[in-house]
């Protein structure tokens, strides 16, 4: 492990890399505790203590949110827009023509998923800056400046916040090592660990739980994180030949290889895309807090943890993981590019039929694994009501969490391996100096 991190290090490339990842990550969380003008954040962090869809709302934004700092809304209204694009990309012919025109139309794409996050941002922001302005705790209101000047400041400053956590996103995709978005909303998890370590602590130490049940619920969030790795890393291998070719002296293919088919093809998009939809109710309630009927529907059928919420959650997961795995995996242009080299799946016809065996296993595989998920998704919700365990770090703070490091060391191990060291997870068969 420690020659692991010295070959990091002795790699220019990797090195800059991590270094550009770490500084930029840095800056977010500082952003993370500048203080919106005119807000007291010890106010609304005791108001909204109290509520859990704030504190769902809080992990995603790495505690910005009840502190009402600059990066309240966090990077969600980003993935909200990246979500409405790809479902207008399957039925809207020109974004259809974009995704199939490369870099120039990936370019075009991202330029619009920019001018929505920054339409949703205002929306957000204005329904928070709103909702900011009814916290009064204790007989003390949380905002102590005229409204008519708070709103547009703080429209412009949640809106400015947002589009800036974006741009940190996308420099750590081009610059750093890891997918940024993911890496962000990582960091914002992850930063809340220590608390919730120190509030199970302090809870065993003065006799609110029994050791015993501590230990259990230790055991089995080890024993999730063990499975959420297993089922991540599972792969179904379907076996493909291909043909000898004799060219003059020399003999081409004919070697079996396989087709590696993930389980969890998405990764933790359609967790990511579920939890942001699952946020839109309770922003829309913001904007009119005097609409009864608005309020007691978010209130009874979609509050975190009823029964409602927790089906409409994993009914959502299990169609984002079908649907995002269509999108970054097509079986026709693989069964296309196994015929035009001369490979085939042994006992299957190439073309259509290749096409449509691929299809067909990898909806066997995907299903059993969006079942997965979205159990864990709601796991905590289970806990909580069981076992009075108030914490957000499990279910999908702990899905991203994983899925996000699993990631991110596979990207690093690439670099390693390509240079001939050894990985974290196999062993390079070569070692040579770095390139």
């Amino acid at each position: 492990m420690f020659g692991t991190f010295a070959s990091i290090y002795r790699i220019t490339e990797l090195r800059n890399k991590i270094l550009i990842t770490m500084g930029l990550l840095i800056v977010y969380r500082i952003g993370g505790h500048i203080p919106t003008p005119g807000v007291d954040g010890s106010i609304i962090s005791a108001a909204l203590s109290q509520q859990s869809i704030f504190g769902l709302l809080d992990l995603f934004a790495g505690g910005a949110f009840a502190k009402a700092t600059i990066f309240a809304l966090g990077i969600m209204p980003y993935i909200s827009a990246s979500i409405m694009l790809q479902l207008l990309g399957a039925v809207v012919p020109y974004l259809q023509r974009l995704q199939r025109e490369g870099e120039e139309g990936k370019r075009k794409i991202t330029q619009y998923t920019r001018y929505l996050t920054v339409a949703i941002s205002a929306l957000q922001a204005w329904g928070t800056a709103g909702f900011l302005t009814t916290i009064n705790y204790g007989g003390i209101t949380a905002v102590h400046m005229d409204h008519v000047y708070f709103i547009p400041l703080t429209i412009l400053t949640f809106t400015s916040g947002t589009i800036f956590i974006m741009w940190l996103g996308e420099q750590i995709t081009e610059h750093g090592i890891g997918n940024g978005i993911s890496l962000i909303i990582f960091i914002g998890i992850i930063a809340r660990f220590p608390e919730a370590v120190v509030q199970e602590v302090q809870m065993v130490w003065v006799g609110t739980r029994p050791i015993w049940l501590e230990l259990m619920i230790i055991g089995a969030m080890l024993g999730v994180v063990a499975s959420i790795v297993l089922i991540t890393r599972a792969q179904r291998k379907i076996p493909v030949q291909y043909p000898r070719k004799v060219v003059g002296r020399k003999v081409y293919g004919g070697q079996t290889t396989h087709l590696p088919l993930s389980v969890n093809s998405a990764g933790v998009i359609p967790i990511i895309f579920a939890q942001s939809i699952m946020f839109l109710p309770s922003t829309v309630a913001q904007l009119f807090p005097d609409t009864d009927w608005l309020q007691n529907l978010v209130a009874l059928t979609l509050a975190p943890g009823s029964f409602w919420y927790s089906i409409i959650y994993a009914t959502i997961i299990v169609f984002f993981a079908f649907f995002y795995t269509a999108i970054v995996f097509n079986p026709r242009d693989i069964a296309d590019n196994m015929r035009k080299n001369g490979g085939y799946i042994p006992g299957i016809r190439p073309g259509e039929n290749t096409s449509n065996y691929i299809e067909k296993v990898l909806t066997r595989i995907t299903f059993p694994g969006a079942l997965f998920f979205a159990a864990i998704a709601v796991l905590p919700w289970v806990l909580i009501a069981q076992f009075n365990v108030n914490f957000f770090f499990g279910g999908t703070g702990l899905l991203i969490v994983v899925g996000v490091a699993l990631d991110t060391l596979q990207q690093i191990e690439s670099h390693l391996l390509m240079r001939h060291y050894d990985g974290f997870m196999k062993k390079g068969k070569i070692r040579g100096r770095s390139m």
